[in-house]
């Protein structure tokens, strides 16, 4: 090897590990996630409706009878789209809902009918 290639590498190595800290790792910053909408809600007549896990389901509080079942994806970390199939009436439908607080989720269905639900516990 030539006596110029050599100083070339040593000096790029040089400036390689001039690069190189030894002190502590950097902490990257937490990434925030959006208020999440897992867990049991209810509407003002007393209807309970639960997200777990990208199901949905809605229940009458006095004989837990499933009303109406489906899935829901999070379009954002405020909007909710609910595919669900109403057992009673025996139809499909989609709802979207926005997440106005942590407690509260305002909804409008397809057919333009407007409910509320309220965080339980």
């Amino acid at each position: 090897m030539k006596t110029k290639t050599v100083v070339t590498l040593a000096a790029a190595g040089l400036a390689l590990t001039s690069c190189y800290s030894s002190g502590p790792p950097r902490q990257l910053p937490t990434v925030q996630q959006g208020p999440s909408i897992e867990g049991d809600w209810v509407d003002p007549n007393g209807i309970a409706s639960s997200f777990q896990g990208g199901t949905f389901t809605t229940r009458t509080t006095d004989t837990n009878q499933v009303l109406a079942s489906g899935t829901y994806t999070l379009q954002g970390d405020r909007l909710v789209e609910i595919n669900m199939t109403s057992l009673v009436r025996n139809t499909r439908q989609k709802v979207n809902c926005a997440l106005v607080t942590p407690s509260q989720l305002n909804c409008t269905s397809d057919s333009g009918a407007q409910f509320s639900l309220a965080r339980r516990g």
